[in-house]
C-alpha cells in the first residue's frame, strides 16, 4: 500500500512540474496568438495561430521590419510590422516608404504591387508629424508600425506611435494551420 502511496505522490509531483514549467514557459518565454482579422495580408492570414517569442526583446532592440504583438489597449492586442524605429522620420510619398528622406525597400509587399492596378494605391502618402502626436521623429523608446494591409489596418496612422514596453513580443511561427507552417519575418 505504501509502494502506491509512493507512485501517485511521484506522478503528482511530476504533473505539478510539468504544469509549473509551461506556466513559467507561457508568462515569460512563449505565448500562442491567433490572428484577428486581414490587417497582415498577405503576410498573416486572420486566424493563423502563432507563436510569440517574449525574450527576443529583453536581449535586443527591435529591428525594423519585425512582426510584433503589442497591447493597442487594455483588452485587445494588436499584430503589425514595425517600419519606423526611434530617432527616425517616416514618410511614404508614391507607395514609397523613406526613413529619414532615403527610400527604403519593403520587399514583403513586393508581390501586392506586382498585383495592384495602375488606378490602386497599397499605402496612402502621409509623414509622420501629420499622425497623432505630431512628433518630427519617432521619439525615444517608441515605434511606428503598420499593417500589410494598408488598405485595411488600424496602425500608427490611427493609433500613433507605440511605446517598447507595450510590446509583447516577436511573431516568429505560424504553427496552425499546417499548410501555412512557417517562420515569419522579412
Amino acid at each position: 500500500m505504501a509502494k502506491k502511496k509512493n507512485e501517485w505522490f511521484d506522478w503528482l509531483k511530476a504533473l505539478l512540474f510539468a504544469l509549473g514549467l509551461a506556466f513559467i514557459v507561457r508568462m515569460f518565454l512563449f505565448s500562442p496568438i491567433v490572428v484577428d482579422g486581414p490587417s497582415m495580408l498577405p503576410t498573416l492570414h486572420d486566424q493563423d495561430q502563432m507563436i510569440v517569442n517574449k525574450i527576443t526583446y529583453k536581449i535586443r532592440k527591435p529591428d525594423r521590419f519585425d512582426i510584433v504583438v503589442f497591447h493597442a489597449s487594455a483588452q485587445k492586442d494588436f499584430i503589425k510590422r514595425i517600419i519606423g524605429l526611434p530617432g527616425e522620420h517616416v514618410e511614404f510619398i508614391d507607395e514609397v516608404l523613406y526613413i529619414n528622406g532615403e527610400s527604403v525597400e519593403e520587399s514583403f509587399l513586393t508581390e501586392q504591387k506586382e498585383n495592384m492596378k495602375s488606378y490602386q494605391t497599397i499605402t496612402n502618402d502621409f509623414a509622420l508629424e501629420e499622425l497623432p502626436g505630431e512628433y518630427e521623429v519617432v521619439p525615444e523608446g517608441h515605434v511606428l508600425v503598420l499593417g500589410d494591409n494598408r488598405g485595411n489596418s488600424t496602425d500608427s496612422r490611427m493609433l500613433g506611435v507605440i511605446p517598447i514596453d507595450q510590446i509583447v513580443g516577436k511573431a516568429s511561427l505560424i504553427y496552425w494551420p499546417l499548410d501555412r507552417m512557417q517562420f515569419v519575418g522579412e
